[in-house]
């Protein structure tokens, strides 16, 4: 979860009651976002507002099947089947992990994925059914007892496969994004139809599992780790099907490496008929299971014999230019740094703070690429901000461009004396704005190349 989740009109479902609860799961979990940002109390913040968290979603839960039940609906089963695998699986499964890493950033950021990503999910669609709004996508699932012997057998396979202790977060893993990952994708064909199997690996948990294999450690996935993985995937769902005698065989007819926007496209279709998420300790794993995998997403670019090595290749190029450059807008106007955000988050992260104070905190967490720094701000200028930056070894070579209102000589001579990478004028067009600072990049990359 990189930014707070802003609430809209279209969350309503048009039940009072429920609308203001929701409201306030949002509000609560953008909390816990704002006390991450702030490290000096980020732990006992971050404590209070996930126990708080829980506790009001575990009550909403019961008031909103208490709805339910006095409207007839016929959803309620099913919906009441995802509300007890969130509050019985999810939620304990998030603080475990944030109680083993004593609150670690990676474990607060799967809470907030996590969360987040479900309560949209959950209130775009199984809430806005209850009123008809729309239709519920769980409709397809495995029955609760098939669900958790897959679950059971997916779990030991992670441990005699990979020795990894896994436990199930979510039987309803509704394709919500947790770090980097790697998205493979496998299609099976056999006489009684057609089966897609996505498995997903946090990056991490693949260079663990690298580690473990062949004794090598790497700071990055290459083209070994994707190959290793897509093996052991093989192998892995080969025995799956034998600890379950009565699937039928199967040939492998064609495999994809995914980005995270054509594997979202899945559950935009359609909600797989399984999707469970794991916590394996070394990082998330998910396994998602359609069938029949006819006229489902057209995936193109198969990996083949003739051509893996190019696909593989292209395929982490890809993971590592679509890493945007971050950058963090300092400035005490919030319509500058609304203007700027607006302007350049299509191409660049874009954090935003308002005072100097604020920007040392956030390039202590965030180490952006380029800092926006306005120069004329209260209480710690551009001038102070850029001295403390400097001061610190660990940030002292980030890239500071100077926001000033003021292009005459004098005051442009004051903002070059403090060696930032350059300064741009307020009243500098758009267009020419996001030009210098592509040609910032353009520079910076051909200097570390």
């Amino acid at each position: 979860m990189k930014e707070p989740i802003v609430w809209q009109d279209r969350f309503n479902i048009g039940v009072p009651s429920i609308d203001k609860e929701h409201q306030k799961l949002f509000t609560i979990l953008n909390r816990i976002f704002d006390a991450v940002k702030d490290k000096s109390r980020s732990e006992w913040a971050c404590q209070e507002g996930i126990k708080y968290f829980k506790n009001h979603a575990i009550k909403h839960f019961d008031e909103e099947e208490q709805y339910m039940l006095s409207v007839n609906y016929s959803g309620y089963e099913m919906h009441k089947r995802i509300h007890n695998n969130f509050r019985k699986n999810t939620l304990p499964a998030l603080e475990r992990e944030l109680e083993k890493t004593k609150f670690s950033e990676e474990a607060v950021s799967h809470f907030l994925g996590v969360c987040a990503g479900w309560l949209l999910g959950h209130t775009l669609t199984e809430d806005q059914a209850i009123t008809g709004k729309a239709v519920s996508t769980w409709t397809n699932l495995l029955p609760e007892e098939e669900n958790a012997a897959l679950s059971q057998v997916i779990i030991e396979l992670l441990y005699d496969v990979f020795r990894m202790d896994a436990h199930l977060v979510s039987e309803h893993y509704g394709g919500e994004k947790f770090g980097k990952g790697i998205y493979y994708r496998l299609a099976y064909d056999s006489e009684q139809g057609g089966q897609e199997v996505y498995l997903i690996f946090e990056d991490r948990m693949v260079l663990n599992i690298i580690a473990s294999i062949i004794d090598i450690k790497a700071d990055k996935v290459n083209a070994m780790a994707i190959n290793t993985i897509r093996y052991i995937s093989q192998q892995f769902l080969e025995n799956m099907r034998m600890r379950f005698p009565d699937v039928t065989e199967c040939e492998l007819v064609e495999e994809n490496l995914l980005e995270y926007k054509h594997f979202k496209k899945v559950f935009q279709k359609g909600t797989p008929h399984c999707s469970l998420l794991f916590d394996t300790g070394s990082g998330y794993f998910a396994f998602c299971s359609v069938t029949p995998w006819a006229d489902r997403v057209e995936i193109k670019n198969a990996l083949r014999a003739e051509n893996e090595m190019d696909k593989v290749d292209q395929y982490l190029a890809k993971m590592v230019s679509n890493k945007k450059n971050k950058i963090l807008v300092v400035d005490d106007s919030s319509t500058i740094r609304q203007f700027l955000k607006g302007l350049l988050s299509k191409e660049y992260e874009v954090e935003m703070v308002d005072s100097g104070l604020a920007a040392f905190r956030s390039i202590i967490l965030n180490k952006p690429d380029l800092i926006l720094l306005d120069y004329d701000m209260p209480v710690c200028d551009g001038r102070q901000v850029l001295e403390m930056i400097r001061g610190e070894k660990e940030f002292a070579d980030t890239s500071v461009i100077f926001l000033t209102g003021r292009g005459d000589v004098d005051s442009v001579s004051k903002v070059m004396s403090l060696n930032p990478e350059g300064y741009l004028l307020k009243t500098t067009r758009p267009e020419e704005i996001k030009k210098s600072i592509e040609l910032f990049f353009k520079r910076k990359k051909k200097h570390t190349t």
